[in-house]
């Protein structure tokens, strides 16, 4: 089920919320729980039920391991988190990995040997990392759960389940338990507040990251592509994956919000860094906190000098690419990251200092060009999209890319067009990167980021227009999954 599906916008999101709050109105706080876990799961199958077990098989292991972690003595603590991180781990391999290590050697096979095709649990890369945390913090003594169903829950929520954020037990569960303690105002607030910023992460996904869709799509399936063509998909793709991205976690906010609970923020304007290294405080924050917290750290962190340090800042970002997907795009896309945030170390080492602007268009560039590997479905296009851009012949957009793009869009903004489409390219990007760039973000004019409910006429007049403009593009055609809904 979609957060962008008229299904879960016109029933499954009010109704639930609705029972749930009524629930809560009448003290029946457990019963609520259970409500919570029933539609969780519930949300989970819409999609494919087949994998129902598989999660609900993680979550029992996982809480029985955290159990014995906490019960046992040391020694036995230590041989469950090495067994409990060990289960999550073959889970995320087999079914993740697995096709890709076997295709590695397959062809030494001489073809004998058939690769077997798997379908990818949806949100599995977040919900075993989630549980790698929290057997991590159970063994830190920063964890503690004795509920199944508390449990069960803090992975399950439906708002962050499928595509983050990824939580941690102690940001989630002491929220649950006092609901009822808080104020009227303070609910109403919240709730509306709520509907503020999931607003606005809908028309980011439907109004803005589809529509940049269309012209990425067309270039990353284009063989022949002139200098202008390439730089237009890269940039498409940089903007569709930027709104995409933060329309969603501004929806998991946002719904999270009607329930009374806060979630982490996962998005902070990242096209607003100066630098790789903030890029990477701005961008998937949890991941971020994830892989430094438990990747990075324990391998020795930045305790045992530049040599060491450097090495540790590579394999975490080679994790991190690994984690996206299994493809060599993937782990050449993590590696590239790990060495630029070692250029950067060295370059503040030496104490250079560039200007703010100057800083914003490397970063800015290099994200850039970073993505087409990322989103490219092999080494061999991204590097043909690379190499068309950095071309010293400049080419128009071709006429094969603008009816191509044309052709495939059904949305009613390019068919209201009947000016050359390089004119609209010509105002939209700039528009899209100013934007991204300087503007305040959702949780800026909401007050989500400063704990303040900053909710007035004007951001509900905001809300109400971008949710209409929205829902009109949802009823007219058929909704589009979220990228991060690959990984």
């Amino acid at each position: 089920m979609l957060f962008n599906s008229a299904i879960f916008l016109f029933l499954f999101l009010p109704v639930v919320v609705v029972i749930y709050k009524s629930l809560l109105a009448y003290k029946y706080d457990h019963l609520g729980k259970i409500f919570i876990l029933i539609s969780s799961l519930f949300f989970y199958s819409y999609w494919k039920i087949e994998f129902l077990p598989l999660l609900l098989a993680s979550i029992l292991i996982n809480y029985l391991t955290g159990y014995l972690i906490q019960s046992g003595s040391f020694n036995r603590s230590i041989y469950a988190l090495v067994v409990g991180i060990g289960f999550n781990l073959s889970l995320l391999g087999y079914f993740k990995y697995k096709v890709f290590i076997l295709s590695i050697f397959a062809p030494t096979t001489d073809g004998t040997y058939a690769v077997p095709e798997l379908v990818l649990p949806l949100a599995i890369s977040f919900f075993t990392f989630q549980q790698i945390a929290y057997l991590v913090d159970c063994y830190k003594g920063s964890a503690k759960e004795y509920s199944l169903l508390n449990y069960a829950v803090f992975v399950s929520f439906f708002p962050q389940l499928i595509a983050g954020p990824i939580v941690h037990h102690g940001q989630m569960m002491p929220q649950f338990a006092k609901l009822n303690s808080e104020s009227s105002n303070v609910k109403l607030a919240l709730f509306v507040q709520g509907i503020f910023i999931f607003s606005i992460g809908l028309f980011k996904k439907v109004c803005i990251a589809d529509t940049f869709a269309v012209f990425a799509d067309v270039g990353f399936e284009l063989v022949e592509l002139g200098q202008m063509d390439a730089w237009v998909t890269s940039l498409s793709y940089s903007m569709q994956l930027y709104y995409d991205f933060s329309g969603y976690s501004d929806m998991a906010v946002g719904a999270a919000l009607m329930f009374g609970l806060k979630l982490p923020i996962n998005f902070d304007s990242p096209y607003k860094a100066t630098s790789i290294r903030e890029f990477w405080r701005r961008w998937h924050i949890t991941l971020s906190n994830w892989l430094r917290d438990y990747v990075f750290i324990p391998m020795g962190g930045s305790r045992n000098g530049l040599v060491r340090t450097c090495f540790c800042l590579i394999l975490t970002f080679l994790v991190g690419g690994i984690w996206h997907g299994a493809g060599w795009t993937f782990i050449i896309w993590g590696s590239l990251h790990g060495f630029a945030v070692v250029i950067h170390r060295f370059w503040m080492l030496a104490g250079i200092k560039l200007p703010a602007i100057i800083g914003w268009f490397l970063t800015f560039n290099f994200v850039n060009v970073a993505w087409i590997i990322f989103r490219a479905e092999d080494v061999e296009s991204a590097l043909r999209i690379a190499s068309q851009m950095f071309k010293f012949d400049f080419q128009p957009l071709s006429g094969t890319y603008l009816y191509k793009v044309m052709s495939t869009a059904d949305s009613p903004i390019f068919a209201a067009i009947s000016t050359p489409m390089g004119g609209m390219i010509a105002v939209i990007f700039p528009i899209a990167i100013v934007v991204t760039a300087l503007l305040k973000n959702t949780y800026e004019l909401s007050g989500y980021k400063l704990s303040m409910v900053q909710i007035n006429h004007l951001k509900v007049a905001l809300a109400a227009t971008a949710a209409s403009a929205a829902i009109i593009k949802i009823l007219s055609g058929t909704p589009s999954a979220f990228l991060y809904f690959n990984f």
